[in-house]
């Protein structure tokens, strides 16, 4: 189901996409998080979205 509201796609762009995950144990933390919240691992990465070909 396509969004076609720009809040709404925005919102859900924020809790859905900007997102880091930890190359380590594979938790999601938020986006400014510099440290992981599980393994305290400092290897996060940006959470990938569909649209990059993934």
């Amino acid at each position: 189901m396509a969004l076609r509201d720009p809040f709404k796609l925005d919102l859900s762009r924020k809790y859905n996409l900007e997102k880091t995950v930890c190359r380590n144990c594979g938790a999601t933390n938020p986006k400014t998080a510099t440290k992981c919240r599980k393994c305290h691992s400092k290897n996060l990465r940006q959470k990938r979205s569909k649209t990059r070909g993934r």
